[in-house]
């Protein structure tokens, strides 16, 4: 058996209390039970043997690559056995790498009967992956070239754990000291063709940590966020109830694997429903294989679409299309309900440019703004944005992707089989949001303190304050580490301001904060901005001084302030050229900015 029945009980149970319970708003029932990631990957091979689950162009190639369902089985199977073979067996197992078809199969080799995947951020420095691989206790890392060097640097010298390190793209006449993941799988191979079947036959413990993920946080203290089967699993059964997936759908990956959202979102719920997944080659390339791969879903943080809208509306505007675009669509709202869409012949070249096929756009990891979700909608995609957060596996709330049961303005719908409250709510009814389910993490790796002050009586308390609705619509209004509270008690949530700001043509980036007035005594509000540079030399011209384009920026915040009452308005204005200071989610860190005064 590769499951517990404890597990396989518990998931019988969560589908069956879904399509049950009609207060939960649940528009597809279309979740099948499973009890963890290995039954999952077994099932989905037995439904869809011959679906393509990985489309990807390899090194060398010009061509997209199907991968089946029934090879990547084959080749977790035989990397399993292989690592198992090596004494890897309970041991944690890092994946470092780009995103690939052989991250995601270190990946699922690793969780579903070796011991703990722990998926490492590629963009950390050499320094930070160290600390972080030796906290986490890692026997075997999968890497690729960029950090395959340290690594070995690592094995060489006995730091922390580390027994292995494997080429993922490593041929096995070229591996020297480390193993080629193409020559471990041969191994498997061969091992199973002998009669071994300690990998495909490992049962999982479905409530133990099965996967650690490490936080990227804005005040530089990462988190290791202790995942279990059962967490993962509970987000793959409840979210394809307000989103349809099909076996036919092709997902576009672009953003990183290590992340959760990523990793659960665009890996792990098409594996789980027999679809496919396709790689960019890259952020420029993303015009390019869209047309090649004509995906169905796209998944992608605010910025890539807020930059596609963009796009697209300046091709439109250098054209002189806009105001008969603007008619096509504004008519079209009305021809659409007695069955004639007039997108299709008039806007056909638009969407072309996302492939043709298009149906649904997700975002997540940030606000957007409802207007790009409306544009995107009145082109006849389903654009909806959910509210996910590590500690919740990541998906705690999700818009449905019919129009009319959505919420544009709020972060998403509580998932079915799940639960949200407000805690400590002010006047304005704005509290912390807090989620208990299934989804909820485990705990923090080797930080009970810090478990114990975020997860109370099987309640996660996200750290995010905002408010809910009678539909359990969530709506995210900041921070509760960001709030600042004004001399008269008011409270103030930056990231509503910030977002108001980035409604201005001439705003491309903003941060709110809090500073002493001139005298010491009062807390004032300050905007410290990146203007927009193509819109403000529009108006002002290339090179204007500084001055003028604080002047301009400022009457923006002025516009702001006629709008807002008195102890919200911004009363300083700051000027800023140079990008602000991200971790590697493009969040700011907002401590450690505003501790450089921010300009």
């Amino acid at each position: 058996m590769i499951y517990t029945q404890r597990g396989l009980d518990w998931a019988l149970n969560f589908i069956d209390s879904i399509n049950a319970d009609p207060s939960k708003y649940v528009i597809y029932k279309q979740s099948r039970p499973i009890a963890n990631l290995k039954h999952m990957m077994v099932t989905t091979t037995d439904l869809y043997p011959n679906n393509t689950a990985f489309m990807m162009k390899f090194p060398g190639t010009k061509e997209y690559e199907s991968i089946s369902f029934t090879r990547v089985l084959e080749e977790m199977n035989a990397l399993g056995t292989a690592l198992i073979a090596k004494g890897l067996k309970g041991k944690r197992i890092a994946v470092c790498g780009e995103n690939c078809y052989y991250w995601c199969l270190s990946y699922l080799a690793a969780v579903c009967g070796v011991g703990v995947v722990v998926p490492l951020d590629k963009e950390l420095p050499d320094g930070d992956l160290k600390g972080l691989a030796a906290a986490a206790e890692v026997a075997c890392v999968f890497t690729t070239k960029k950090h395959q060097a340290m690594f070995e640097e690592m094995l060489k010298d006995h730091e922390g754990s580390m027994e292995y390190v494997v080429g993922m793209y490593t041929k096995p006449e070229e591996a020297g000291d480390v193993l080629s993941l193409e020559a471990l799988i041969e191994e498997g191979k061969k091992l199973i063709a002998a009669g071994e079947t300690s990998y495909i036959n490992a049962q999982i413990d479905e409530e133990a940590m099965g996967i650690l993920l490490y936080t990227s946080g804005t005040t530089g203290l990462s988190k290791g966020v202790m995942l279990s089967h059962k967490n993962i699993c509970a987000d793959l059964m409840s979210a394809p109830n307000l989103l349809e997936v099909l076996p036919t759908d092709r997902f576009f990956n672009v953003l990183p694997l290590h992340h959760t959202y990523a990793c659960t979102c665009d890996f792990l719920v098409p594996m789980y429903k027999g679809a496919c997944m396709a790689f960019c080659e890259g952020l420029k390339y993303i015009q390019k294989n869209l047309k090649e791969v004509k995906p169905t879903l796209f998944l992608g943080v605010p910025a890539i679409f807020e930059a596609l809208y963009k796009t697209i509306n300046k091709n439109i505007k250098k054209q002189g299309k806009d105001k008969t675009v603007a008619k096509v669509l504004k008519i079209n709202k009305f021809t659409k309900k007695i069955g004639l869409d007039l997108v299709p012949k008039f806007m056909g070249q638009i969407l072309d440019v996302f492939g043709g096929e298009l149906r649904t756009i997700i975002a997540g990891g940030a606000a957007m703004d409802p207007i790009i979700t409306d544009f995107f909608c009145d082109l006849g995609f389903r654009a909806v944005q959910g509210y996910g957060l590590t500690e919740c596996s990541p998906i705690a709330a999700l818009n449905p992707d019919k129009r009319e049961l959505a919420n544009p303005a709020a972060a998403g719908r509580v998932l079915p089989m799940f639960d949200a409250k407000i805690v400590d709510a002010g006047e304005d009814g704005n509290g912390e949001i807090c989620i208990k389910g299934d989804h909820v993490m485990l705990g923090y790796y080797q930080m009970p303190e810090q478990t114990s002050e975020v997860l109370v009586d099987g309640w996660y308390h996200t750290g995010d304050l905002g408010y809910m609705d009678e539909n359990r619509f969530i709506f995210i209004t900041g921070r509760k580490k960001n709030v600042i509270i004004t001399s008269n008690g008011k409270n103030v949530y930056p990231e509503e301001l910030e977002y108001k700001l980035s409604l201005s043509k001439f705003v491309s980036e903003s941060m709110v904060w809090a500073d002493e007035d001139e005298q010491g005594h009062d807390v004032r509000i300050v905007a410290t901005i990146i203007p927009e540079k193509e819109e403000v030399e529009a108006v002002l011209g290339a090179d204007a001084p500084a001055d003028k384009v604080l002047e301009l920026l400022q009457g923006e915040v002025d516009k702001l302030n006629d709008q807002e009452p008195i102890f919200k308005q911004i009363k300083k204005v700051v000027l800023r050229t140079e990008p602000f200071v991200k971790n590697t989610s493009a969040k700011i860190k907002r401590f450690e900015a505003a501790n450089k005064k921010l300009n």
